[in-house]
């Protein structure tokens, strides 16, 4: 049974004034001038996920300017089994959340909406640093174990204090010894997690009949410790690196370290190398792995965002991601700058224009 939104509500977020939404569970087509708040939508959704969303944003960055009077999503979950989820922050505030009217981590969002996204930002995501990369695997993995999150920052936390000890030059090996029995775990999980998601993805694009181009992918670990997977061993690498570490000032060896590396597997050509429509492509792919994959496992396809991505694909192309998208029945949120970069997936999908006026974003049911 799908799982979607049946309703979203927007207070005070982003260029949303007030915002409101129903809908049927249907791919939805957001349409309007750059500008106009079409990613805005797509943040707050991906608001409904654990983390910072699509653009990484602090809780302050998010209020309406120029009022800053703190912002507020409210969704309704529908599906196998139904919640109402309330994110928000007041001003100067962190973030809260509540899921039926209680108070909740935001890892407890991960077991009710699986949420995946491709947004502009990532088109470069083969050509740039490898921290993109890391996040971009780290949320795919996380979308097959929700658990995955909690065990990333657990790793992040006991590394910034043993960096902390690094770079104050504290020799001491008892200092270390919890910080890296706890990194080690931390480290072992994260990397078994990771190689259980490449696996999935690797399945999902095997045999797969798509238009989309598949993406051999690999994790390159000669940084995180090449060949380590059991906690003990990332504790003895930890320990023998001690001493480059403190010359470095920081942790140089760990799962913060890895690599995803890309081939186009029909050209057998590597990701970097490939054109800029074709690194797109692979993208696509990907994603489209991820939600079937995930269907696969769960029974239901995760909310799927894709921010302009109708803009970089011919109407061919187009036809076959949309084609594809309602295949798998998931509620996917797409904006474009005009209807007519939706034409073809004409009743299968609710539309809705967005609109500045007065300062402010509009939904209109066209």
């Amino acid at each position: 049974m799908s799982v979607y939104l049946s309703h979203l509500l927007l207070s005070h977020f982003r260029s949303h004034k007030r915002a409101e939404l129903t809908l049927d569970g249907r791919p939805i087509a957001l349409f309007g001038p750059n500008g106009a708040g079409k990613t805005n939508i797509l943040e707050a959704v991906s608001l409904l996920s654990p983390g910072r969303g699509l653009r990484r944003a602090t809780a302050e960055e998010l209020a309406r300017k120029p009022e800053a009077l703190g912002w507020k999503i409210k969704a309704d979950v529908a599906g196998s089994l139904s919640h109402d989820i309330e994110t928000g922050a007041e001003a100067g505030q962190a973030r809260n959340l509540t899921i039926d009217g209680k108070q909740a981590a935001q890892t407890a969002l991960a077991r009710i909406l699986r949420i995946i996204w491709l947004v502009p930002a990532q088109d470069r995501l083969w050509i740039e640093g490898a921290d993109g990369r890391r996040r971009f695997f780290d949320r795919m993995t996380m979308s097959f174990i929700p658990d995955h999150a909690e065990t990333v920052l657990t790793y992040e936390k006991a590394m910034r204090e043993r960096n902390r000890l690094l770079k104050d030059q504290v020799r001491d090996a008892h200092w270390y010894d919890a910080l890296e029995a706890q990194m080690a775990d931390a480290a072992a999980r994260i990397a078994a997690n990771r190689r259980a998601a490449l696996t999935r993805i690797t399945e999902a694009q095997e045999g797969a009949e798509t238009a989309f181009p598949a993406a051999d992918l690999t994790l390159i670990e000669a940084e995180s410790g090449d060949g380590l997977s059991e906690a003990a061993d990332y504790a003895q690498a930890f320990a023998t690196s001690r001493p480059r570490d403190l010359i470095a000032g920081r942790s140089l060896i760990g799962p913060h370290r890895s690599d995803i590396g890309a081939i186009y597997a029909a050209k057998g050509a590597d990701a970097r190398q490939c054109s800029t429509g074709e690194q797109k492509a692979l993208l696509i792919s990907l994603i489209l792995a991820n939600a079937r994959a995930l269907k696969s496992d769960t029974g239901a396809a995760p909310l799927v965002l894709l921010d302009e991505v109708a803009a970089h694909l011919d109407a061919d192309r187009r036809a076959a991601l949309f084609d594809e998208i309602c295949a798998l029945e998931t509620q996917a949120w797409m904006t474009g700058t005009g209807p007519e970069l939706f034409e073809t997936l004409g009743t299968r999908a609710q539309a809705f224009e967005i609109r500045e006026t007065d300062g402010q974003s509009m939904i209109v049911a066209p």
